[in-house]
């Protein structure tokens, strides 16, 4: 009641939320912030109806966009009528004498025209370890899985200070919109660190940043050899790396082959020895490991790894993302070692009219969860932005109906695996605090904890859960300061 909290605490300043519903601030606990702020003026390729479309938008963002190189993201085969990787051949008619890289909606192939491709000397005879150069009779099409799409990556220009500080500011604003008061970045360089540093200490960035660590010699010395780094604003902690690839590339690394490709079993994109190093570094350090595994070979590896490293009833919280295919062998190894499944349900939503043909009868072990979450008690929920929406309600309505907007499919998918509204919310507030050690000063509304906050005009316990998608957040608070209002 309004009177008694009157009566037994003092403020400076009150507010009043006037009926409406008030939730923690939503937290993403697996994300791409820089990235995704850095493509926004890039074409938004995702939704097309085949390969022609794509290529159509690219045309029209340079009509608006005009840049060196033409880049663009969110292109997925899986959309079309024809379910196939494409060649460059409508890119390289269209941009004849201009680079062309575009990534896949995963983030785990991309498709070069042959000016990229002659730009970063990739020929018929070029081939790499933990990845792969598609080819038709010996010919590469464009498209670059895993480590082969930096071939060409690394070829494009350096984004500068001046344009990682705009994308950083502009991709605030949107995730205020949205509810997000804090995101967890799964993967950034020493000079970006510092950088979300200052910007925090001028003032300009108020979003609270955890901020994981590449695996480079430069981290390593800056940050890891040195301990945690905390600010209010700022967590660093942690290092991010892969095992291997996304399903929709069929880079996943699977215990099987492919249902719909026998001869591949997907893509180990870190040596054995490599990613056991990174976690022999980490634990020296005290920090923590958060690896990016689709395919259940993938995950399987990573816990053999990580058990040399975590005795049974340890607390430091290392974090297998996506945990997207486990073998039933596997499940109880989370709880065994406290491994934190670090989940994305829109992935499940994304993935569910298609990922039956890549796995067979193994779908059923897929995007479980419920079970994941009934290993440790816990588990936190993002969004891998901008592979899916930015908006954290998705990720709420994805894991508990499971279908896509419309509906669809009616009974929803694989159900068993469905999380409960309170699961769902805490997925996103109080438990993604907690993967990064900070439920103690952020993830729930109480007393001593960063007045962080949602304002919404709908009742995510109770009120139909079809109508999620479509919720507006009317206002969002950080340290108590009101960074977003509709409308305004």
């Amino acid at each position: 009641k309004k009177e008694n909290s009157e009566r037994k605490y003092e403020s400076t300043s009150t507010f009043d939320a006037t009926g409406k519903y008030i939730y923690p601030g939503f937290i993403d606990p697996h994300c791409h912030v820089l990235g995704y702020g850095l493509g926004l003026p890039n074409a938004w390729l995702a939704g097309a109806k085949d390969w022609e479309e794509v290529v159509n938008r690219l045309v029209e963002n340079q009509k608006q966009y005009f840049t060196e190189w033409v880049k663009g993201r969110g292109w997925n085969q899986n959309e079309w009528v024809v379910k196939q990787f494409p060649t460059n051949d409508l890119l390289n008619n269209a941009f004849p004498d201009k680079p062309v890289y575009i990534v896949r909606i995963d983030g785990h192939a991309a498709i070069a025209n042959q000016k990229a491709l002659e730009i970063a000397g990739i020929t018929n005879e070029t081939t790499i370890s933990g990845g792969e150069i598609i080819k038709i009779n010996g010919k590469p099409t464009g498209v670059l899985v895993d480590n082969a799409m930096e071939l060409v990556r690394r070829c494009i220009p350096e984004s500068t200070k001046e344009e990682k500080t705009k994308a950083l500011i502009n991709a605030q604003k949107n995730c205020f919109a949205v509810g997000l008061t804090g995101v967890h970045d799964a993967g950034l360089d020493t000079d970006e660190v510092f950088l979300v540093d200052s910007l925090h200490k001028s003032g300009s960035l108020k979003m609270r940043i955890n901020a994981w660590l590449n695996p480079t010699k430069s981290n390593y010395e800056t940050f890891v050899n040195k301990g945690v780094y905390q600010t209010d604003w700022l967590t660093v902690r942690s290092i991010k790396i892969y095992a291997d690839g996304a399903l929709g590339s069929r880079g996943a690394l699977l215990l099987k082959p492919y249902s719909d490709d026998p001869k591949n079993s997907g893509i180990q994109v870190e040596t054995t020895e490599k990613l056991d190093s990174v976690c022999k570094i980490a634990n020296d350090a005290g920090y923590q490991v958060c690896t990016h595994c689709i395919g259940d070979a993938a995950v399987r590896l990573m816990i053999d790894i990580y058990s040399k490293y975590l005795d049974e009833n340890n607390d430091k919280r290392w974090r297998i993302e996506h945990s997207q295919i486990v073998n039933p062998q596997d499940m109880p190894r989370y709880g065994k070692h406290n491994i934190i499944p670090s989940i994305q349900t829109t992935h499940a939503t994304s993935d569910m009219d298609w990922a039956d043909e890549r796995l067979g009868d193994r779908i059923k072990y897929a995007y479980a969860y419920q079970e994941l979450l009934q290993q440790n008690g816990w588990l936190p929920n993002g969004s891998d932005f901008p592979i899916e929406h930015i908006n954290p309600l998705y990720g709420f309505y994805s894991g508990v109906a499971r279908q896509h907007f419309n509906g669809e499919p009616k009974d929803g998918f694989q159900m068993e695996n469905a999380l409960t509204r309170e699961q769902a919310l805490r997925a996103m507030t109080i438990w993604a605090a907690k993967s990064a050690f900070e439920e103690n000063i952020k993830g729930s509304l109480e007393v001593g904890k960063f007045a962080d906050f949602v304002v919404l005009d709908f009742d995510l316990m109770n009120d139909s859960i079809k109508d999620v998608p479509q919720i507006k957040v009317q206002q969002t608070f950080v340290n108590g300061e009101k960074v977003y209002e509709i409308n305004q």
